[in-house]
């Protein structure tokens, strides 16, 4: 795999790392508006480039079968979201701000299903990245080198905050800054995993592509509007959650259309 894969690979878990060693220099924990914003936030960033980067070019791809060319995307579309349904199902986890734990039932504790439930929404993620480099890498798929860093890079911002949220009240409720940091870190080593099996995949079933591209963005959507929307909108009302989800949207839009051109 040329050099090139590794670094796009791996800037969006340098996101979630880099936020995660946020507890070395904060003191206090993220407050709750916040909090708010950087869901809004990485929201946007998701629906922007489930839009940009995956499923219109899923459609590019299967142009040849003319009016038709919307069924990869529509089948993968839903494939994701069933995917990530069932994930949810099975995979025991806790959102941020609720009392009762997702998934079959588990004994684990309280901050590793916290970890899994970001885990959970950064598969997708990985997802993403892998599907628009495997089109970059095997060609013939109108996605450029820097169309899949305008992705990476998208993801990396968002993750950023991410890996803060988990790892600073981590911090508040008493774990050493290094065990908080490496919870961050842990949730999100899923992306860089599923970017390389989404390749490997593609890269076995090339015609699968459009399918994988739009697979992903079914996924994604799936934890906006199951996870995140809820998260930004929840307590007192605010709009800076949806503020933030139109700054996220319109900058990986600009990513995306200004690098992948």
């Amino acid at each position: 795999m040329p050099i090139e894969l590794w670094q796009g690979l791996l800037i969006p878990f340098a996101g979630t790392t880099l936020g995660a060693a946020c507890v070395f220099f904060m003191r206090n924990n993220l407050g709750e508006m916040v909090q708010r914003a950087l869901t809004g936030f990485a929201a946007g960033v998701m629906v922007a480039a489930s839009i940009w980067s995956l499923l219109l070019p899923a459609m590019e791809q299967a142009a040849d079968m003319g009016r038709w060319s919307f069924v990869p995307a529509v089948v993968g579309f839903w494939l994701g979201v069933f995917f990530l349904l069932g994930l949810d199902r099975l995979i025991p986890h806790l959102h941020r701000g609720s009392a009762e734990a997702e998934g079959i039932k588990s004994s684990l504790g309280k901050t590793t299903m916290l970890t899994l439930a970001v885990a959970l929404h950064n598969i997708p993620e990985g997802m993403a990245v892998g599907a628009v480099y495997a089109g970059w890498l095997y060609g013939d798929s109108g996605i450029t080198l820097a169309g899949a860093l305008a992705l990476s890079l998208g993801i990396a911002i968002q993750n950023f905050p991410e890996g803060a949220i988990i790892s600073m009240p981590l911090k508040a409720e008493g774990f050493s800054k290094s065990l908080s940091f490496l919870y961050g870190t842990l949730s999100g080593a899923v992306e860089p995993i599923g970017a390389i099996l989404t390749i490997l995949l593609a890269g076995i079933l090339v015609p699968v592509l459009p399918y994988a591209l739009s697979f992903a963005a079914g996924a994604m959507v799936y934890v906006v509007v199951e996870e995140l929307i809820p998260e930004m909108s929840v307590g007192k009302h605010s709009n800076i959650g949806t503020i933030l989800f139109a700054v996220g949207f319109t900058l990986m839009m600009t990513l995306d259309v200004a690098l992948g051109a």
